[in-house]
């Protein structure tokens, strides 16, 4: 009979990796799950908070919190999605096309969100899938 996979928090340190440094890959999951939608959960629990404790701007609907949530999580966001890149086998430069209006946000949700990493070794480090 097939076991099932046993899955484990991510350690301190490898959160502390993921986070606050721009080496190494990460595969399309880890980015959704600890990318993406981290950070979405994130900025909505800071704008709840800035709505309780009345913060909250009526016209832009920001608070403080918000804003200092935002803030803190530029250079996270940056090393999460240069990781991604780099599974792309793609510099961490490559962050700079979303400056691009449109086509730049369009471009990177499809290579970073959509688009498998290279199989195997690359420039950047080792497979996050172990594929050869």
């Amino acid at each position: 009979m097939a076991t099932m996979p046993t899955v484990t928090a991510p350690s301190n340190q490898d959160l502390k990796w993921l986070y606050l440094s721009l080496n190494g890959r990460i595969n399309r999951s880890k980015y959704w799950l600890f990318g993406v939608v981290a950070f979405i959960i994130i900025g909505i629990i800071a704008g709840v908070l800035d709505m309780v404790l009345g913060l909250a701007d009526p016209t832009t609907g920001y608070g403080p919190i918000t804003m200092i949530a935002g803030l803190v999580m530029i250079y996270p966001g940056i090393c999460v999605l240069g990781k991604r890149w780099h599974d792309r086998n793609k510099s961490a430069w490559w962050i700079l096309i979303g400056l691009i209006p449109i086509i730049g946000g369009i471009w990177t949700l499809i290579e970073c969100g959509f688009l498998r990493g290279t199989v195997g070794d690359n420039r950047f480090g080792a497979d996050p899938l172990g594929g050869k």
